[in-house]
């Protein structure tokens, strides 16, 4: 069965210079699986918006209850089940059952390549997206995920809110918003986005431990 197809042609203008700066090479090298090593996950990185200064992005909270990083921001997504075509297919699936992002509103645009999870060690595909009317996505698998909202890519780039974060070794870009903090994996899949995008700003890099990070926030980690 064929995966779902990408559109890369229908992004909107302003996602051009994204879509050209998605090379391999800017992808977090450090992450990247053995070569021939297959897909297990998929996520979906759906933007929205008419311009980029109007720009968000797709983000959930785990309910802090799961067993599996329980209270972290993730983007949708999950398991490539057998009736999957692919990935991308997975993706939009895993999308819809979490957020009610219904497939028919999301335009596929790049598969971008997979990156090793650092805690359970899962090779994860991405997917980039684009919604033009994604209307109000909401908590469909309260379950899994309690909180589900779009982002405003500007928020996530003010310096403000902006830092790294550092715990049990690891330490890489972390992000606030809706009184959240977004590390981690996915944290550092959104900075490749905007690194790509040429979107960056400067911001203090100065590490601050993850427990001092999450204190005050509503992670619940």
């Amino acid at each position: 069965m064929a995966d779902i197809a990408l559109r890369p042609e229908l992004a909107p203008a302003w996602l051009a210079t994204m879509l050209d700066g998605l090379r391999p090479g800017a992808w977090p090298r450090r992450r990247a699986p053995r070569p021939g090593t297959p897909d297990q996950a998929a996520v979906l990185m759906a933007l929205t918006g008419a311009s980029a200064a109007e720009a968000k992005i797709l983000l959930t909270h785990r309910a802090p209850t799961l067993r599996s990083h329980s209270g972290q921001m993730a983007f949708p997504g999950g398991h490539i089940d057998p009736g999957d075509g692919g990935p991308v297919e997975a993706a939009l699936r895993e999308a819809w059952e979490e957020t009610g992002l219904e497939p028919a509103r999301v335009t596929p645009l790049a598969s971008l390549p997979s990156v090793v999870t650092g805690g359970s060690g899962r090779v994860v595909r991405p997917i980039l997206a684009y919604a033009a009317q994604p209307g109000q996505p909401y908590p469909a698998s309260p379950a899994e995920t309690d909180d589900v909202f779009f982002a405003a890519v500007s928020d996530l780039l003010d310096p403000a809110c902006r830092l790294e974060v550092g715990f049990a070794g690891f330490h890489g870009p972390a992000f606030r918003t809706h009184g959240y903090l977004v590390w981690g994996f996915t944290g550092m899949l959104i900075d490749a986005l905007f690194t790509a995008a040429g979107w960056q700003s400067d911001y203090d890099t100065t590490v601050v431990p993850l427990g001092r990070a999450l204190e005050g926030t509503r992670n619940g980690e």
